[in-house]
């Protein structure tokens, strides 16, 4: 019994050691729905923290004054199978899941999104919701 105890105390902190895992740390900037590109548009960035805090910001340019509007949210610790997003200026709520080399706009269950507005072309259509960092 007292095998079968530490071989369960082992896998529960191989499992937690594996969750807590972020696929990088520090600042990433990214733009997933390209039909939102332009002059007051808003731009976001990660920035994963070396404790496994998510932090997600946007920032916005107004066109007329110059004038920089920032938000950032701490969004909780790393979860692989999607994280929410939920800025409270523009009462803005997404989903994502993202690695080390992209991030993905989802579904609250973690099944990524296809819009027109998440293709590179014009004449593409119904696109995965995804952006390679920039």
């Amino acid at each position: 019994m007292k095998k079968f105890f530490s071989l369960l105390l082992l896998c529960i902190s191989i499992f937690s050691f594996a969750q807590s895992q972020t696929p990088f740390t520090g600042k990433r900037d990214f733009n997933i729905e390209t039909g939102e590109q332009g002059s007051g548009a808003l731009s976001y960035y990660l920035d994963i923290k070396s404790n496994g805090d998510v932090h997600f910001g946007s920032v916005q340019i107004e066109p007329e004054s110059g004038k920089e509007k920032k938000e950032v949210i701490n969004a909780g610790k790393y979860n692989p199978k999607v994280m929410k997003v939920h800025f409270k200026t523009y009462n803005e709520t997404f989903y994502v899941k993202f690695d080390k080399m992209n991030i993905y706009l989802t579904d609250a269950n973690g099944n990524i999104k296809k819009s027109d507005d998440c293709c590179p072309e014009t004449d593409q259509k119904n696109c995965d919701c995804m952006s390679i960092y920039q």
